[in-house]
């Protein structure tokens, strides 16, 4: 079983920027996996805005963080970065890790077989 513990949530100011970290338990980087981030803003359903498969690095972003986020990993760390910038008010969420085992990228959410306790991202405007 994968844990995910995430990291690096907080409170900015509209314009700014966080990074947000995902530490995984075990080697998912030595098999294939893909690594994303879903986030859930109150009164709306889960969105999948980024994703990064393990050992080709290849990515997804959605539309609506795409040119602003960028998901990279650390693979001797077994941890995956989402780099926010040029946050919105609308980027307010529960950001959640969340893995599934395999290969190719994921967009939905319901796909992912394992998830973190997730963290808080408030952009104030």
């Amino acid at each position: 079983e994968v844990q995910l513990v995430e990291s690096g949530g907080g409170l900015v100011q509209a314009g700014g920027s966080l990074r947000l970290s995902c530490a995984a338990s075990g080697s998912i980087f030595d098999d294939d996996y893909a690594i994303g981030w879903v986030r859930q803003a109150p009164g709306k359903e889960r969105e999948g805005i980024s994703c990064i498969s393990s050992r080709l690095r290849s990515t997804y972003y959605a539309n609506s963080v795409k040119g602003r986020f960028i998901i990279s990993s650390d693979n001797a760390k077994n941890t995956v970065y989402l780099q926010m910038n040029s946050l919105k008010p609308e980027d307010t969420a529960v950001y959640y890790c969340a893995v599934r085992k395999g290969l190719g990228l994921v967009s939905e959410p319901s796909s992912y077989d394992y998830w973190g306790q997730g963290t808080q991202v408030t952009v104030s405007s």
